[in-house]
């Protein structure tokens, strides 16, 4: 499919003409910051020092979270990223969870795929748990959905392989595109979900994305406030996607 040549504003204002929605297309912006984090980097996610005395119960789980700038925490401090405030408030709900950030600004799916198996392999310890956030670039580059799914797909492939259990975080065509290209991009998670019986979150950005004062000024990126709500809206369906731990199957 022949690259579109829009510019983010111009994607942007068309799909809030449509559809009064300021970023339903938006995974990151192109043109981001593309400095990759320390793979093995403990959230700079994680603030420890400023956490509350919360306890937790059970093993340390390990999560991965891998995508874009929505996960990198542009134009927002690394302490206020998405999954810095995950880890956040599992660990509020008593999870015992420790997050790695790997959120790169600028990825499409076929640039995480290509980094994946090195970022896996960077790792001290195996993820307990993948968190796989990507395809909003492939939209704003007017990618074809066969495209992001087949990378996608081989990003599953190589997780199953390893054994590693992965919620895909769903994003949604805006119309502009055409009814064809929105229909195939918005089920591409749900089938894929469906095929690697990995957990999803069918539109990630449902809470906030109709609400232009929860974005910073490019209109694309969450601001410090939209972070938060998406994840007081996210957080109790990551902790069901969570894996059992040892303790929690073993038998009375």
């Amino acid at each position: 499919m022949q690259e579109r040549t829009w510019s983010k504003t111009k994607i942007f204002a068309a799909a809030l003409a449509a559809m009064a929605m300021p970023v339903a297309l938006a995974g990151c912006s192109e043109n981001a910051d593309s400095a990759a984090p320390v793979p093995s980097d403990r959230a700079a996610a994680r603030d420890d020092a400023g956490l509350p005395a919360i306890p937790v119960m059970g093993p340390q789980v390990n999560i991965l979270a891998f995508g874009n700038s929505l996960f990198a925490g542009y134009g927002v401090d690394k302490a206020d990223s998405y999954p810095a405030k995950l880890e956040a408030a599992l660990r509020a709900k008593g999870i015992n969870a420790a997050m790695v950030n790997a959120g790169v600004s600028g990825d499409t799916t076929s640039a995480g795929l290509q980094r994946l198996e090195f970022t896996l392999d960077a790792q001290e310890e195996k993820p307990d748990f993948f968190i796989l956030e990507l395809g909003g670039n492939d939209l704003l580059r007017g990618l074809s959905p066969a495209e992001t799914k087949a990378n996608l797909a081989a990003m599953l492939d190589e997780l199953s392989a390893r054994d590693i259990p992965v919620l895909l975080m769903g994003m949604r065509a805006p119309p502009n595109y055409g009814p064809e290209y929105q229909a195939n991009f918005d089920a591409l998670y749900g089938e894929l979900a469906a095929q690697y019986d990995a957990e999803l979150i069918p539109f990630w950005l449902e809470e906030i994305y109709q609400d232009p004062s929860l974005f910073q000024s490019d209109r694309i990126h969450p601001t410090e406030e939209g972070i938060e709500q998406l994840v007081a809206a996210t957080v109790d369906d990551v902790a069901q996607a969570l894996p059992a731990t040892e303790a929690e199957t073993a038998p009375a």
